[in-house]
């Protein structure tokens, strides 16, 4: 088995599907060709490009269409939080997760996070970007931005779990899950002090994640990254005609 950091890719999607990969043709939103060929191999290419990566698994509604990937499957479960929680019984921490959708992933942006998380005293440590940074990719991009007193930001789908203590963050996200359709209860389980001051951004983000902490039950930060593409994933049409304009302007 090779040496280095694990790494879970999410695959799955909602029982109802989705409206890209219906429009393809295809049964699974990761199987979307991107440039020619499927996001989530794009994904997968970097991960195995990358020094720090050992083990990779991909969370995935069936497993066999992994069939010659030399990757390893996981079934996915009811929920993306419950699909989690399945694969690190395979996969413990510490572990990389990231998303099939993540086609502009790089070996650089992979190396680039986890050095960074591994300098952080954090449970589990999630990838941002910075709304300059991602503009000067994309100016013309609408990203969805969470807006502190240090800046806007933008997540990577990069999210590294240091260890058990992690789990915890995972539980609360599957409690925000049963509760999407009564977000205010999430909200409230922040207090107020901590809504108003978000929403008056009186904390930076560093402020702010350490103040939620105590709600999540584990200590979790932030890492942000400099590079633009990192933010950039594919969940619409749009997205998947940036992503190949951008993939296009690689260098060969």
């Amino acid at each position: 088995m090779a040496a280095g950091m694990a790494a879970l890719v999410l695959a799955g999607q909602r029982p109802e599907g989705d409206p890209m990969a219906a429009a393809a043709g295809i049964a699974l939103k990761a199987l979307l060709p991107v440039a020619g060929k499927p996001m989530l191999e794009r994904v997968l290419e970097a991960l195995r490009a990358a020094p720090s990566i050992g083990r990779i698994a991909v969370s995935i509604p069936d497993p066999a269409t992994l069939a010659g990937r030399d990757t390893e499957a996981v079934p996915t479960a009811a929920s993306p939080s419950l699909s989690v929680l399945a694969a690190l019984e395979h996969l413990p921490p510490p572990v990389l997760v990231t998303t099939a959708d993540h086609a502009l992933l790089t070996p650089a942006i992979i190396e680039a996070f986890l050095a960074g998380a591994a300098a952080i005293e954090a449970d589990l440590v999630v990838g941002v970007v910075e709304r300059r940074h991602i503009e000067a990719v994309v100016p013309e991009t609408c990203r969805t931005y969470w807006r502190f007193r240090d800046g806007a930001y933008s997540g990577a789908n990069l999210f590294h779990l240091r260890n058990e203590q992690a789990l915890a963050a995972i539980a609360f996200w599957r409690r925000a899950e049963s509760e999407r359709k009564r977000p205010w209860r999430i909200a409230g389980t922040f207090g107020p002090g901590l809504l108003l001051g978000y929403l008056l951004r009186r904390f930076t983000l560093a402020e702010a994640l350490r103040r939620a902490s105590a709600v999540v039950g584990c200590r979790v930060a932030a890492l942000v990254l400099p590079h633009g593409e990192a933010a950039i994933d594919i969940d619409k049409p749009a997205d998947l005609v940036l992503v190949e304009r951008l993939l296009k302007a690689r260098p060969a």
